[in-house]
């Protein structure tokens, strides 16, 4: 399937949970961690993560916004797809978007659910989506123009 759009991009994601997201360190290193995106995978190039204030990542966000996501999935079922993310990412603090964002599951992590303190979203908006999915590879770029035509 040649050239994918993002609505075929979301389709394909409905079943990867997690991402690696990368953030640049305060000595400029790269650093990865695994994220959950809670299972909201009508993809629209925004990805949402909860994470706790007091954390590295969002120290690393806090200085460097630019971020880069990581997906895989289908190892053993079929051709692997890979998609990989460029973007930035923003750090909110707002009750009504935790709720707007929250699944049950998350209090494995959260205790005190939207409540818990120190709560952060991190809101990752894409730039950039580039993906191989068996032998077929494409890149969407959600700039200006790009971006409205992706959407559509």
């Amino acid at each position: 399937m040649a050239g994918m759009t993002l609505a075929e991009i979301s389709e394909k994601m409905r079943d990867l949970d997690f991402t690696i997201l990368s953030t640049r360190t305060e000595s400029g290193a790269l650093a990865g961690r695994p994220m959950s995106n809670n299972r909201e995978v009508d993809y629209d190039g925004d990805s949402f993560f909860f994470t706790c204030e007091d954390t590295k990542k969002v120290g690393d966000i806090r200085r460097d916004p630019n971020v880069a996501l990581g997906y895989q999935g289908g190892a053993g079922e079929g051709p692997p797809l890979f998609i990989t993310v460029e973007g930035e990412a923003e750090l909110i603090q707002d009750k009504a978007a935790f709720e707007k964002h929250w699944v049950k599951d998350l209090e494995r992590w959260f205790k005190q659910g939207v409540d818990t303190p120190g709560l952060t979203l991190i809101r990752v908006r894409a730039r950039k989506v580039h993906y191989w999915d068996g032998g077929d590879e494409g890149e969407i770029v959600l700039d200006g123009a790009e971006a409205q035509a992706a959407h559509a």
